[in-house]
């Protein structure tokens, strides 16, 4: 399958008993290993408040990875627009694209200081779900609900801190359109006025929507004609009707002249599947942390994984996620991946692999680009 891309998606975590500048520099570490690995791509997620996760500013991350890797394209996975105009996010990736030309991917989100809203209905999707699995077998688990966090005081905290007072929140599609308006030089204000962002106009970059649904991010990405990226990873019972919905939607542009799609999902590799398991210990504890609305914590080692307390809640909790990894040899995960593929129709895939050692991370990424080159 080498002739599918694949993809790093980076929260730049921070492993129990480490600190947010080594989760740094073991970040542009891992870079420079997997554009040696051969991975088409490295991109930086954005997430605020979270202890155990660093990456709170992708164009930050970018700049430095920039300059520490050469063929690589680099990007964000996504950058928050709920609490981002359309100038700011433009100038500055057009600062790291005027260094660093034509290997910049500008991912785009909706979340990051924006009320939550009500979740979208479930719409039908063309492939068949049946006890939970694709025709090719691939685990599509019951759709989570985050009805339990829209109280949460940490989410109400981080929205106050992420916002201007009294601000408003423009219309995704509009932040979009303005956006693109700014990176093509063509915008104009409702009052006639023009505006150019230097840097930032005529600047080579890809912009991407990522989306979970197939709400209006998969919307909007469609009928802009626009690359798009859904997240098996974040929320797996979504993921088809994502990326069916995106393609309903889509409409030939300047950007594509047809849809184009990425699916992310998390992944663990080693020599042999214990190995694996043991090393993907952690990952059930530190999702907990997220869905009760702690936070990422600090990535926990397996024994401290194991020291946890597991109530039958606890396990409903985080069970979709933890069933969809992929975790175990070189060929079981590359297996795994290719029905991922199958069952989304992808045109690349994205890989995000969290353990709580270093080395273990980067070789995780080798075993499992060696393994995708010889297919």
């Amino acid at each position: 399958m080498s002739d599918v891309p694949l993809g790093v998606l980076d929260l730049v975590p921070i492993p129990s008993g480490s600190t947010a500048a080594e989760a740094l520099h073991h970040s542009v570490d891992l870079a420079r290993q997997t554009e040696r690995f051969g991975y088409s791509r490295y991109w930086f997620a954005e997430h605020h408040l979270n202890p155990g996760v660093a990456g709170t500013s992708p164009a930050v991350l970018l700049a430095l990875t920039a300059a520490a890797t050469s063929t690589i394209r680099i990007g964000s996975g996504a950058v928050q627009l709920g609490h981002r105009t359309a100038l700011s996010t433009v100038e500055e990736f057009g600062l790291i694209d005027a260094l660093h030309p034509g290997r910049l991917d500008l991912g785009l989100g909706r979340s990051g200081g924006r009320p939550p809203g009500q979740p979208a209905a479930p719409r039908p999707t063309a492939t068949p779900v049946v006890d939970g699995r694709t025709p090719n077998g691939l685990k599509i688990p019951p759709r989570f609900s985050p009805d339990h966090l829209r109280d949460s005081p940490r989410l109400r905290l981080q929205q106050h801190l992420l916002r201007q007072p009294g601000a408003r929140h423009q219309d995704y599609g509009e932040q979009i359109g303005d956006i693109l308006a700014l990176l093509r030089g063509d915008y104009r204000s409702a009052d006639g006025l023009e505006a150019h962002a230097v840097p930032g106009e005529g600047a080579d970059v890809q912009v991407w929507i990522l989306g979970s649904s197939g709400g209006e991010s998969a919307d909007v990405a469609g009928r802009n004609g626009l690359r798009f990226a859904a997240n098996y990873h974040v929320s797996p019972a979504t993921v088809l009707e994502a990326a069916e919905g995106y393609r309903a939607a889509f409409l030939p542009s300047d950007h594509l002249d047809k849809p184009y799609v990425s699916v992310s999902a998390d992944v663990v590799v080693a020599e042999d599947d214990d190995t694996a398991r043991e090393l993907a210990t952690g990952y059930g504890l530190w999702v907990h942390g997220i869905r009760t609305g702690e936070g990422a914590i600090a990535f926990p080692t397996p024994e401290q994984a194991r020291a946890h307390d597991w109530t039958e809640q606890d396990r409903a909790l985080v069970a979709d996620r933890v069933d969809t990894r992929f975790v175990g040899s070189p060929g079981r995960v590359a297996d795994q991946l290719e029905q991922l593929r199958e069952a989304t129709g992808a045109d690349e895939l994205l890989v995000t692999t969290i353990t709580h050692g270093h080395a273990d991370r980067v070789r995780s990424y080798r075993l499992l680009a060696e393994e995708w080159q010889r297919r």
